[in-house]
């Protein structure tokens, strides 16, 4: 668990505080967009890119972080099932942007929403 915040003064305080992680969270989103940019290269194709085993992997460790870092595992849970569908798609995009080992347009079709 974190240390503990200082109790805030005013709701104007609250929300300061919120707009600063906001953007330490955007800073290390970004470090993680990178590394999916580059996770991208290494995968042949649309199941590689969805890996849903992977997913509940890293899913089931964001509920176990959470639980001991003082988040609630649901929210966590909501948070990184969201964040994580955003970057499949971006790295799907990345992907199908990519020509193929043969030269071609990489084979990849989107899930269905």
């Amino acid at each position: 668990m974190s240390e503990p915040l200082a109790q805030p003064a005013s709701l104007e305080e609250v929300r300061s505080r919120i707009d600063e992680i906001d953007a330490r969270l955007t800073t290390l989103l970004a470090d993680r967009q990178l590394l999916v940019r580059a996770a991208a290269a290494f995968k042949r194709d649309e199941r590689a890119v969805r890996a849903p085993d992977r997913v509940e992997r890293v899913v089931a460790a964001a509920r176990e972080r959470a639980a001991r870092g003082g988040l609630s595992p649901d929210v966590a849970e909501a948070i990184w099932r969201a964040m994580i569908g955003a970057f499949i798609d971006y790295e799907l995009a990345e992907h199908r942007g990519r020509p193929d080992q043969d030269g071609g347009p990489a084979d990849i079709i989107p899930a269905p929403r």
